[in-house]
């Protein structure tokens, strides 16, 4: 069986700089492994590019188990950028904080990049299985890596044993589903699962799988773990887990359910609107006691993951690409508000909303990043969170789910008070302290860049959103 090894590129370079930082930790003394961090972003950028060289590849390996299509490389691309920007937000953070640890840190994002890249090619029930736990067992060890911090060795156990709980029903419902079908690969389920039909244990199985996934998406009720996690991990782990996470989890899970098990969509198309209107109500109703910027955004990242779900319900191809195009926009959003998060809590700063009082007057560009990424998480005019969210309601609308569409657009104004909340602490309430919050230069231009990327595409969202329209034609 010959084996196109080319389509294995972008995962041989992250395994391989993985390593390589491994072995220079091992030999280089511990004040000079602060460039390790720079090591790592080099080869996530050398991986990058080789992703971008490959969008319009259309190819499998081992019969189909390992998937190479565009749908991939695109949700890839975007798990490359997120651990590109964890590791130019978090640099200082965790080499001042958990110094002894760095290179290990390092090591652990690209193990991380790498489960999460390889989950998203999964072809076969397999290989989805051992890829959600390469990403899951290091994203473990990473929240627990502050081992000073009670928080996070709290987090990384109730994140260990509802991981465990929660593979264990992906796994049922795998089982479940490929004992109905008699296959394993994702392809080949749609067209034999007519010839072996059995309402009851599909039902079942679809119940399990969506409960599995549902954990993984931070979907109610399977999102107990995250504020709790969100909270107690590292602030740049936090990052990675809300963004690159998520999109990974939420990538297998369309395409298991938009190829694997189409044929059966009236199953659980209405098991998903229930699952995504509860997602959409709780995360923003929750989210508005918070006094915690992290629970917050943990809060307002559940309802964002409703928000994706809707093109999924949708089950057009216009509606997986404004799902696709928020998961992107979505990037840049979350990712800004988590890096101010880790700024200030760089520089001293704590994580109640209260701390970030008057931070306009301490760090001006910090509290503009903040502002502008929450205002675009809510979907105001004219950021690009409005855009994506129009599309993603429109998309709904078309199906028919015209009572869904005024029930996300009612959550979208509720989001918009607890948001503006924190800009009310930021700019309306006097500082604790008049004292600067000083940034390193690296981090501002990536702060800077995140605020910048926020408002063009907003204004100018064509080319993402034609590129993520020929993405979901890989679906139908």
């Amino acid at each position: 069986m010959d084996i196109n090894f080319s389509l294995l590129i972008p995962e041989f370079i992250v395994v391989g700089f993985a390593f390589l930082v491994l072995i220079i930790s091992l030999l280089v003394p511990e004040i000079q492994k602060k460039g390790l961090g720079y090591v790592s972003i080099f080869g996530l950028l050398f991986t990058l590019i080789s992703l971008y060289l490959m969008m319009n590849v259309q190819d499998s390996l081992l019969q189909g188990m390992y998937i190479v299509d565009p749908f991939a490389t695109f949700i890839k691309m975007l798990i490359v950028l997120s651990s590109i920007m964890v590791l130019l937000l978090g640099t200082e953070y965790v080499y001042r904080l958990i110094n002894e640890y760095y290179s290990e840190f390092c090591f652990l994002v690209l193990f991380a990049t790498l489960g999460m890249m390889a989950l998203v090619s999964a072809g076969d029930f397999i290989t989805l299985y051992v890829a959600l736990e390469l990403m899951t067992i290091t994203f473990i060890v990473l929240v627990g890596f502050w081992t000073r911090n009670t928080k996070s060795s709290e987090a990384a156990i109730k994140y260990i044993l509802l991981s465990a709980l929660s593979s264990a029903v992906l796994l049922y419902g795998l089982t479940l589903i490929y004992g109905v079908t008699g296959t394993t690969l994702i392809n080949d389920v749609v067209g034999t699962i007519g010839k072996s039909f059995d309402n009851s244990i599909l039902l079942v199985g679809l119940v399990f799988l969506i409960s599995g996934f549902g954990f993984k998406v931070s979907a109610v009720p399977f999102h107990m773990w995250t504020p709790d996690v969100y909270e107690g991990a590292p602030t740049p782990v936090t990052a990675l887990l809300s963004v690159a996470s998520k999109g990974a989890a939420l990538a297998v899970f369309f395409r298991v359910f938009l190829k694997g098990l189409a044929g059966i969509s009236t199953l659980w198309i209405p098991i998903l609107i229930t699952i995504t209107v509860l997602t959409i109500m709780l995360g923003n109703f929750v989210a508005i006691p918070q006094k915690n910027i992290k629970r917050l955004l943990a809060f307002s990242g559940v309802a964002q993951a409703g928000y994706i779900l809707l093109g999924l319900v949708a089950f057009t191809t216009f509606g997986v690409a404004s799902s696709l195009f928020y998961l992107a926009l979505y990037v840049f959003s979350n990712l800004g508000a988590f890096g101010v998060v880790i700024a200030f809590s760089q520089a001293g700063g704590g994580d109640q909303i209260s701390d970030y009082n008057g931070l306009w007057k301490r760090s001006p560009l910090l509290a503009a990043v903040m502002l502008i990424c929450l205002l675009s998480l809510a979907g105001i005019p004219p950021l690009v969170g409005f855009v994506g969210k129009f599309h993603l309601f429109r998309a709904v609308m078309e199906q028919g789910y015209v009572w869904l569409v005024f029930v996300a657009l009612g959550m979208s104004m509720v989001s918009v008070y607890y948001y503006l909340l924190v800009a009310k602490a930021m700019y309306l309430k006097n500082p604790k302290t008049n004292d600067a919050v000083k940034v390193p230069i690296g981090m501002q231009i990536t702060l800077l860049a995140t605020m910048v990327i926020t408002i063009f595409l907003g204004l100018y969202q064509t080319p993402l959103i034609n590129l993520t329209i020929s993405v979901a034609e890989t679906f139908f």
